[in-house]
């Protein structure tokens, strides 16, 4: 395997606790080991994306300026950390939402690939050197859908998709995931 130039992260269940629909400050909890994970990557010179699937958006749960707002909290704390983020990708859509400019099918929402594709085509990364960490079957398809390794988390959603993930690596969290990426960790 070629060295791992970037990763894309998933957000909810994967970096911070999963709590349905996340978008107070007050409510933005990090799992254990998450800042750790995130920081071992930047010190290894590894490119950081977090791809978020956000349809609370679309459901008129929050808007978009909430969300940006929790966005920039959360990197906030990876900035203080030391941590750097190239670039949070979200899709704000959802076919059956409540918010007009916001209701539609779009190419952008897990598991489809617009927005990973954007990032591999402006920095030129190949399948091997880019990994995707979530912790739903729909991370887990997105990254099969361009051929790149995958890591299935056990926090979140994770334990529901168990038995039947196609994940190319299967991990307790973000943390162990990392550790096992960068090749610090034999089972």
């Amino acid at each position: 395997m070629s060295r791992i130039r970037a990763v894309f992260i998933d957000r909810d269940g994967t970096i911070n606790q999963e709590k349905n629909y996340i978008y107070r400050i007050e409510d933005f909890e990090l799992i254990p080991g998450a800042i750790e994970a995130i920081r071992l990557l930047t010190q290894q010179k590894i490119k950081i994306y977090i791809i978020t699937n956000q349809s609370g958006i679309a459901r008129g749960y929050f808007t978009e300026e909430q969300y940006l707002q929790l966005t920039d909290y959360m990197l906030g704390i990876f900035k203080k950390e030391g941590i750097q983020v190239e670039k949070v990708l979200y899709c704000p859509h959802h076919p059956e939402g409540e918010v007009p400019e916001y209701s539609q099918d779009c190419l952008c929402r897990k598991p489809n690939t617009k927005l990973l594709e954007d990032v591999i085509s402006e920095n030129d990364y190949t399948a091997d050197e880019i990994a995707l960490i979530g912790d739903k079957e729909i991370d887990i398809e997105t990254g099969a859908r361009l051929g790149i390794t995958t890591y299935l988390v056990l926090t979140g959603y994770g334990k529901e998709y168990l038995e039947d993930t196609k994940a190319t690596y299967i991990q307790p969290d973000l943390l162990r995931a990392v550790n096992h990426l960068l090749g610090e960790v034999t089972q």
